[in-house]
């Protein structure tokens, strides 16, 4: 009888898992995560901005979701058919390639004229932002597997904190210069991100490419070949679910309960950020064997910090709220480093398609999430959205008590 762990994936990766890892260097480990940061926040500068941006371009109230909508539709997109390609092209000529396409994007933004010029070039910058889902495999591959962890630690650091600062970025840029002025700064810092990454980064061509068509159509196989990418996948989308409720409902809890204008909610933003000090302390967790009790520690904790924030608004207690936001972020981070390391213990030559798959789900969960919690909030206040954030975490929590099962999955896997 197989392990229950056993997969295609896992039984795999001894005969493709290369003899040995080149490693990374600090300064290595600090450009993918800078890099990370700066390509996700594309999909976060319009979320503060969308009131300006419609004014401008005249687009109805009604539809100024699509602002968010189209951008995080093109993101998903990228998720399920760019991100793949990591397993069938040479990945630094991929990760530039997307780069240049999201400046290209980004420049369309700054000059649009008209709402359906505006949202193309969002769905465009959308999808070109999952270089950073290309970036995050790319290192665990030259990461040795005693450090990786640590590694993919220190990077989703940086990617958190360029989802926490682009909000913050973008509502203090635009006071002082305009919102068009958030997405040329945008196209700059990408055209130098493309000169640095082309210099200081590998070539890495993936090892017996089957090619793209069937590189997709192996897809289905791999989700039901590998429950351990399932069982993190729910984990991560409850959570991120959970998440994507608290910072959709937040700012508008902050202006109704508070009085805050937009300087207040980029400040309170800016604190949020505190939960991305969380990501290198969870890689060293894993590297150490602790992932399923840190996975349970950071269930808990996210669903600690929705109580916490239901009581912190019945006393209008701020920093209970800002205490509430960093808990959550930070046990986000934790469980979503935990998850990637261990995804990224499989089979070497999977990674780029199971990081596809992974984050397609959650980008699901999350997108849905986000339109929920404007409802919830809109119709039940902040303790129905608790209630609702809650909920998510609670769901995750109930599907983490069946490892204890006999012959349940490991959430860590194996080699974990």
């Amino acid at each position: 009888m197989p392990h229950p762990d056993t997969s295609p994936a896992r039984a795999a990766a001894p005969a493709q898992a290369p003899a040995h890892a080149p490693g990374l260097s600090p300064a290595l480990t600090l450009v993918f995560a800078i890099a990370c940061g700066l390509c996700v926040a594309n999909i976060y500068y319009a979320q503060p901005l969308i009131g300006p941006i419609s004014d401008t371009l005249q687009l109805h109230a009604g539809l100024a979701g699509l602002i968010m909508t189209l951008t995080q539709l093109g993101y998903g997109a990228g998720l399920l058919l760019l991100v793949p390609l990591a397993d069938v092209v040479e990945n630094r000529r991929l990760i530039v390639g997307a780069l240049a396409g999201a400046v290209v994007g980004l420049v369309g933004i700054a000059l649009s004229g008209s709402a359906a010029t505006f949202l193309a070039a969002s769905f465009v910058v959308g999808a070109c932002a999952v270089a950073a889902q290309v970036l995050l495999p790319f290192a665990s591959h030259l990461a040795p597997e005693a450090t990786r962890g640590k590694v993919v630690g220190n990077i989703m650091a940086g990617l958190l904190g360029g989802i926490m600062l682009a909000r913050p970025f973008a509502s203090i840029v635009a006071s002082a210069l305009g919102w068009r002025a958030v997405f040329w700064v945008s196209a700059v810092l990408m055209a130098a991100l493309i000169a640095v990454l082309w210099r200081a980064l590998p070539e890495r061509r993936p090892h017996a490419s089957v090619g793209y068509a069937r590189t997709m159509a192996s897809l289905p196989g791999i989700v039901w070949n590998t429950p351990l990418l399932r069982r993190r996948g729910f984990y991560q989308g409850m959570m991120f679910s959970a998440f994507q409720a608290f910072w959709t409902a937040v700012p508008l809890a902050l202006v109704h309960e508070f009085g805050m204008g937009q300087r207040g909610i980029a400040l309170f933003a800016l604190a949020g950020a505190a939960g991305a000090l969380m990501a290198p302390m969870a890689g060293r967790l894993a590297d150490r064997g602790l992932t399923r009790p840190a996975t349970g520690v950071a269930i808990a904790v996210a669903l600690a910090s929705f109580v916490l924030g239901a009581v912190a608004m019945h006393y209008r207690s701020l920093a209970g709220l800002v205490a509430a936001g960093i808990l959550l972020d930070g046990a986000v981070q934790l469980c979503q480093v935990l998850n990637f390391r261990s995804l990224f213990m499989l089979a070497p030559e999977l990674r780029g398609r199971l990081n596809g798959l992974f984050m397609t789900f959650i980008f699901i969960c999350a997108a849905v999430a986000s339109g929920i919690a404007a409802a919830v909030y809109a119709f039940h206040g902040w303790s129905g959205l608790c209630l609702l954030g809650g909920g998510y975490v609670a769901l995750a929590l109930l599907y983490y008590a069946t490892e204890f099962k006999r012959g349940a999955v490991p959430a860590a896997g194996r080699a974990a």
